[in-house]
């Protein structure tokens, strides 16, 4: 098929050139004197992205579901008690993983297409008088439905209880897209990943963590070797890593941050905003209803929910087979029900025209009742007056 994939899914995103130009990169020493010169500034720098001066952030060859694992192990004993909401894939895969790592989680259901609900937070958090929960797992961004939760308003929940829980956040689809105010917030674990908002191919996980979460890990008697943060520690002080690195990985990460921080975090934000904002004034002028509820609303990733009649894989595979345009699948208990749209790391307003025009092609072809151009127009008239 001539000409490229058109690529919006919510993640892997969109590489930018000058990504790609800085990983084309030969083999190099990660001991030699040098190294540090990379490495130091790449941990000061992802500091400003998560917005934490009081923390440590780290960089792990891995992704952002051994994110998840770190902040687990690193900071708890086996048996800890910890809370997580389910209102997604990945919310679920978190507190599946909790389980398989021998916590004990609490999980309480929400319909998926709904966040964090901040008063049964608080009311939970209360009646638990002798802290026995030691652990609060928050899904910020929920890419299975495009839902996203209000972590301000979880850290005002949780003082409002009192409560001295850890707070861990799921930021893999937000941090570097959304806004993420680490120490504003009361974060104790960030997470995320490198094929997002950072614009990176798949396999860094980018974390960082408070002193108190650090303070934990003298504590925590979980097994841990790979992703012992007190090895990076030791380590890190001196700018190295505790074992090999991915070197093009590391100066692809050294070109997305000057990208993300010349741009300025703010503009990011409302970047993202914008194009999220014409995503969801297309999916209204095609009659069609989004999977979040609202107040719940992504600016990362938008779920499209297909009638009852309509089968949205076949959406799906019509973009891809037919207009090489990769949208992303709906996810276990959304499957087949929904399509999704990434508006995520390297996108302006064209290129999400372009994903419109797909999107219609292939609803027009599967019999959607949709007038062609509807949604196009719709989006072109907001991003005209927003310019």
């Amino acid at each position: 098929m001539a000409g490229r994939n058109h690529l919006y899914v919510p993640g892997p995103t969109n590489i930018p050139i000058e990504v790609l130009s800085a990983m084309n990169v030969n083999g190099e020493d990660h001991r030699s004197p040098k190294f540090p010169d990379l490495f130091k500034p790449l941990l000061a720098d992802l500091k400003k992205i998560f917005r934490t001066e009081d923390g440590h952030a780290f960089i792990f060859p891995a992704t952002g579901t051994a994110g998840w694992e770190i902040a687990l192990t690193n900071t708890l004993s086996p048996g800890d008690k910890v809370l997580i909401y389910r209102f997604g894939q990945f919310s679920h895969l978190w507190a599946a993983m909790a389980n398989r790592l021998g916590f004990d989680v609490t999980v309480v259901e929400r319909p998926w297409g709904e966040g964090i609900p901040l008063d049964d937070l608080e009311a939970r958090l209360k009646a638990d008088t002798k802290h026995e929960i030691k652990a609060f797992l928050a899904t910020h961004n929920e890419t299975a439905t495009g839902v996203t939760s209000d972590i301000g308003g979880v850290r005002k929940a949780m003082d409002a209880a009192n409560h001295p829980a850890l707070l861990f956040v799921d930021g893999v689809s937000s941090i570097a897209s959304l806004d993420f105010r680490m120490d504003e917030w009361g974060v104790d674990g960030a997470i995320s990943g490198s094929q997002k908002g950072f614009m990176l191919p798949a396999g860094g996980a980018f974390v960082a963590f408070s002193q108190k979460a650090i303070k934990a890990c003298d504590t925590a008697r979980c097994p841990r070797a790979f992703l012992d943060l007190k090895d990076q520690l030791t380590a890190n002080k001196d700018g190295y890593t505790p074992y090999t690195p991915s070197i093009p990985m590391l100066y692809g990460l050294r070109k997305s941050l000057d990208l993300l921080l010349e741009e300025g975090l703010e503009n990011v934000y409302a970047r993202h905003h914008r194009l999220a904002e014409g995503t969801r004034k297309a999916v209204a002028a095609w009659g069609l209803e989004q999977c979040a509820k609202p107040r719940f609303e992504s600016n990362t990733v938008t779920a499209v929910v297909v009638p009852a009649d309509k089968d949205a894989r076949a959406v799906i595979s019509t973009a891809y087979s037919k207009y090489n345009l990769s949208l992303g699948a709906g996810l276990s208990e959304v499957a087949g029900k929904v399509f999704r749209i990434g508006h995520v790391g390297d996108m302006n307003d064209v290129s999400m025209l372009g994903a419109f025009a797909g999107v219609e092609m292939a609803l027009l072809d599967n019999g959607f009742d949709i007038k062609p151009g509807s949604g196009v127009g719709a989006a072109v008239e907001y991003y005209r007056a927003t310019a």
